[in-house]
């Protein structure tokens, strides 16, 4: 390995005389090894390339939209625009946060196609002489596919021509009540057009649910729902690649344990022997555009309130249908509606937290310089962001109820789950991000001018800028698109920009906050942020699939993405059991300062992250995304137990500990409760806990013991979600929610109010120039050694103990540490700072 020569500076670190090799005259070199960042690039790569050939197979192989259908006589039973409009109609009614189409949306209406095809099943089995005489006929009538691709006509039998008719006025009756009590507003859907066309819908997903592809010998969807009457059941490939994903699994775990465990790569494990002091926080003053992030937390913690109180009467309609506590709730806010605001709200909460955070960081990355007018940005952004709520929430309200005319998809509701608000406010909130993202240019680019394009000011603001880029692709998800098409597009956006570009954000983010409290060297957390690129771009973004293996893509989807969000869980186990080392760094080492870390509750909140992460995103991820498992389970309260202890667990939790670091620069030391902190932490925690143990969990194992006992069409149905054992476990899930929203989001919201009253009083004089912000100033060993540096390394670039800034003495590749800034070796943050500033002042 080629080594850099370095001279030492009176009073610093050792500075490179002759640039390494990649960095521009004038900027810090890499300070990792060149194969971390091939890897990244290339994975990366890899994943969107198959990712790309995946989406035009989704073009090529999707199932036909046909001209029309027709009878065994030739009668017209409904159009290709029928169905068409028919999706116009369920989309525009909020019905797939009722119900859903394919397993995907809400579970306390029906899932539309299992429903449908078990219902015209049954009436044509029926007209066939039953059970035992008609079997044959109807498996044939379903299974066999008479779509004619060069007239585009689709022929049904006469006993499916009977059934569709038959089932026109069960729809209507189901979704035009006069008396509600559905969990949707009493006559949500009286027009017998619009009714016509959303059975011909239901009829259309359900044909193509069973009949043959062609050339193959199962159905458009690889053979879901499971449903007898028709012939459904798994498949080879459903069976086979559950196999090989947890073969995948094991494999992929041993290796990188071995690895891992071999050579420690990421080199926390060893001695490091700098010492960290803490400043006073009322002895830290904070720039304006920090300041006005104060207003984003109490924003933050008001809509994380209102999301908690929806979500309470959302769930409340599965233990009561009739009324809510005597109240006729359904007439103003019908299940639909609460849980489309309960989505939406649990995206922008914590989106909120996610802004706010990195404009708080920018300056202290920076040193403590802050641009003219990033405050009036900040506070212009803010105001764009609460537009954009409200404005979405009450055009959700108005498009479900018809008052917006053709305007519905604009500025009501798009009605895709996640991505519900109208089209006009998704272009609004895409285009906030990205002025967000110009704000954070605006304070770092000083930074990054002298910084190679590898490191970590460079990855946290390209980690930023991947937010609205991948949410934006949530745009090509029109209502006009076929499901198949559109739900591809919805999951990159689910799947691959929460959990991949929100937790890269995520890491970049918690590894900086760690560097800059000097607890962590950032070579070190460099390392990190790579290994999370790598891991995560191996898995999770071909893993992306996993939603898709019966939605009407071919079965390469199902094989890929079984495989690839196997993987998935491989960072997350591992990265769990690093996290605890990575968080109790600070915890091992001696510190000689009289004031107390003061960010135990902002680390607590972390160490929580990676509880969940690993038991809800990973456990509970990977117990519904086997496709045998997920062929039965799809779309049942197990789907649910996940996602909310993932997104909660996960993100909402980091959310929290992101404002509560911030908080404990605003709230003055006098009134800070670490009291408070620990009552919302306990209660946040246990009321999850209490929520997925209590009720989620066991109510889905119950549902999916249905879906095997009883079929899944049944176990879908009200008449099941209304028996006495489901509501008896829908009930237990009271005490959680009382102590997760008074003991957990309430003491947040009032922590959130202070911070805001008095954030004025910690302002930095616009005298001051560039300095630095945070209250850790790293000390030697023995502070009457003068041969050591404030940064806590000596002259020649080492620890004060002889080692490599590991701790573990020779660098990665086995030779001594000698400065070589391209493998990570020599100096790290806190050297770095020395060449800018005196020693002895506080060093991040």
């Amino acid at each position: 390995m080629a080594l850099s020569d370095t001279a030492p500076r009176q009073g610093g670190s050792p500075e490179p005389t002759t640039p390494a090799a990649g960095s521009a005259k004038g900027k810090r070199p890499r300070l990792i090894a060149r194969g971390w960042v091939q890897a990244a690039i290339l994975v990366t790569l890899a994943g969107f390339f198959v990712l790309g050939y995946l989406a035009i197979r989704t073009y090529q192989a999707q199932p036909p939209i046909p001209d029309r259908v027709v009878s065994a006589d030739g009668t017209v039973l409904f159009t290709g625009e029928d169905i068409k409009q028919g999706q116009e109609v369920f989309l525009r009614n909020g019905l797939m946060q009722y119900g859903s189409i394919y397993g995907h949306g809400a579970y306390l209406g029906p899932d539309f196609t299992a429903d449908y095809l078990h219902r015209s099943a049954t009436i044509v089995q029926d007209q066939y002489g039953g059970a035992e005489a008609g079997h044959a006929r109807t498996v044939d009538d379903y299974r066999i596919n008479r779509y004619d691709e060069k007239t585009g006509t689709l022929q049904w039998s006469d006993a499916q021509a009977v059934a569709f008719r038959q089932l026109i006025p069960h729809y209507a009756a189901l979704l035009g009540s006069p008396d509600g009590k559905q969990g949707l507003r009493p006559n949500a859907i009286t027009d017998p057009t619009e009714i016509h066309q959303l059975t011909a819908y239901f009829g259309w997903s359900a044909w193509t649910s069973a009949a043959d592809r062609p050339g193959e010998s199962y159905s458009y969807t690889n053979n879901w729902p499971a449903e007898p009457l028709v012939k459904n059941e798994p498949t080879g490939h459903t069976v086979v690649w559950s196999v090989l994903s947890l073969i995948f699994l094991l494999v992929g775990v041993g290796a990188l344990f071995a690895a891992f465990g071999r050579w420690n790569f990421l080199g926390w494990h060893g001695r490091d022997q700098r010492q960290l002091r803490f400043h006073a926080p009322r002895d830290v003053k904070l720039t304006p555009g920090q300041r006005a992030t104060a207003w984003f937390f109490l924003i933050m913690s008001g809509l994380f309130l209102a999301q908690t109180l929806l979500g309470s009467a959302t769930q409340h309609y599965r233990a009561d249908l009739e009324s809510f506590f005597g109240f006729p709730l359904d007439e103003w806010l019908p299940y639909n509606l609460t849980r489309t605001w309960h989505v939406q709200l649990s995206i922008f909460w914590v989106v909120t937290s996610f802004l706010a955070i990195a404009i708080f960081l920018a300056p202290l990355i920076s040193r403590g310089w802050e641009p003219r007018r990033q405050a009036l940005l900040t506070r212009l952004l803010l105001g764009a962001l609460v537009v954009v709520v409200v404005g979405s929430l009450i055009g959700e309200f108005a498009g479900m109820r018809g008052w917006l005319g053709p305007l519905w998809k604009y500025f009501g509701n798009q009605g895709w789950e996640y991505l519900d608000l109208g089209r006009f406010w998704q272009v609004l909130l895409t285009l906030g991000m990205v002025i967000w993202v110009g704000i954070l240019f605006r304070g770092l680019r000083k930074r990054l001018r002298t910084e190679h394009m590898a490191n970590m000011p460079w990855l946290f603001f390209l980690a930023a800028l991947a937010l609205p880029a991948f949410y934006a692709v949530g745009l090509l998800a029109d209502t006009d698109s076929s499901f198949v098409t559109a739900d591809f597009w919805r999951f990159i956006v689910v799947h691959l920009w929460v959990e991949d570009f929100m937790e890269l954000f995520t890491t970049a983010t918690v590894a900086y906050l760690f560097v800059l409290l000097g607890v962590v060297r950032e070579r070190v957390a460099l390392a990190v942020i790579y290994l999370d690129i790598v891991l995560y771009g191996a898995g999770g973004v071909i893993g992306t699939m996993h939603h898709l293996y019966f939605s009407g893509e071919p079965a390469e989807h199902l094989a890929l993405g079984s495989v690839f969000s196997a993987l998935e869980v491989v960072p997350l186990l591992f990265l769990t059991v690093e996290a605890w080392g990575f968080l109790q760094l600070g915890a091992r080492r001696h510190s000689p300062s009289k004031t107390p870390f003061p960010h135990r509750w902002a680390v607590m909140f972390l160490a929580a992250v990676g509880f969940w992460n690993f038991l809800g995103a990973g456990v509970f991820g990977f117990l519904i995304n086997l496709p045998i498992v997920s062929y039965y389970e799809m779309g049942t309260g197990l789907t649910a137990n996940h996602a909310h202890a993932a997104m909660m667990g996960v993100y909402g939790m980091l959310a929290v500990g992101f404002a509560m670091f911030a908080l404990r620069y605003f709230i003055p030391e006098e009134r800070w409760s670490d009291r408070l902190a620990a009552i919302s932490f306990w209660s946040l925690n246990l009321g999850l806990a209490w929520m997925s143990f209590a009720t989620l969990l066991p109510a889905g194992a119950l549902q999916l013991y249905e879906v095997l006992d009883a079929g899944y069409a049944d176990a879908r149905s009200l008449g099941y979600l209304q028996g006495g054992t489901n509501v008896f476990l829908e009930w237990m899930r009271l005490p959680g929610d009382v102590v997760f929203i008074g003991g957990g989001v309430l003491p947040l919201l009032w922590m959130t109010w202070q911070g805001v009253r008095y954030r004025s009083k910690k302002t930095r004089p616009p005298e001051e120039q560039e300095q630095t912000l945070l209250f850790t100033e790293i000390v030697p060993d023995d502070e009457a050694d003068g041969g050591q540096l404030a940064g806590g390394t000596s002259p020649d670039g080492t620890d004060p103990d002889g080692s490599g800034p590991d701790g573990r003495g020779p660098d990665h590749d086995g030779s001594p540490d000698d400065g070589d800034h391209r493998d990570g070796g020599g100096t790290d943050v806190a050297d770095a700072l020395d060449e800018a500033q005196p020693a002895g002042r506080a060093a991040p």
